[in-house]
């Protein structure tokens, strides 16, 4: 089965980027696009000087438990670089919502607590909420988390979106918010 088939099989029509938009990406921005790709797992991420941004993700259903996931985590931890993902909130109807969070949580990732992400999906028209998980070698600041994935978006999700979609995605201000109600709360303690 080819990559993309895979990750389109598994992640929700919201979060997924077109194949166009991801060959593209690969061929076009090949010094900070990639593909880790085997038979049991694709792995799309984005490496740029300060901090690597995991796409996708997904390990096959018969290669769970044998660590593979963690293998992939512990090469990209290896660059001594923050790592940012998005994530779906957890899902009680979709197990594989809690389960992709545990990983995370297993693999040392925090939430950001003070960023908000909420995105219309081009797909559905719907709104997605995700929420940003990271690692980070050096203690980041959720402010730094927030430039970087300000970037991503900007850098990656949003690339040449109305020539893939024939519209575009809304600008990175309105996706991407602080929680104002996480810094209210900082001030407090």
């Amino acid at each position: 089965m080819h990559w993309y088939e895979k990750l389109n099989q598994y992640f929700p029509v919201e979060e997924m980027k077109s194949r166009e938009h991801m060959e593209t990406l690969l061929k076009e921005r090949p010094e900070i696009y990639h593909k880790d790709e085997g038979t049991k797992h694709v792995l799309m991420y984005v490496e740029l000087d300060d901090f690597v941004f995991i796409d996708y993700l997904f390990v096959s259903k018969e290669a769970r438990g044998e660590g593979l996931g963690h293998k992939l985590i512990e090469k990209l931890k290896k660059k001594k670089k923050a790592i940012i993902l998005e994530v779906e909130p957890i899902d009680y109807e979709d197990t594989d919502t809690e389960k992709r969070l545990k990983f995370y949580k297993r693999e040392g990732f925090e939430h950001a607590r003070s960023i908000g992400y909420s995105r219309r999906s081009l797909a559905t028209n719907k709104m997605n909420e995700l929420e940003i998980l990271y690692w980070s070698p050096t203690n980041e600041s959720e402010e730094k988390i927030f430039e970087a994935i300000k970037k991503t978006y900007n850098m990656i999700h949003t690339y040449k979106d109305k020539e893939f979609y024939g519209q575009s995605y809304q600008p990175v201000d309105e996706v991407l918010k602080k929680r104002k109600d996480y810094e209210d709360l900082l001030e407090d303690i």
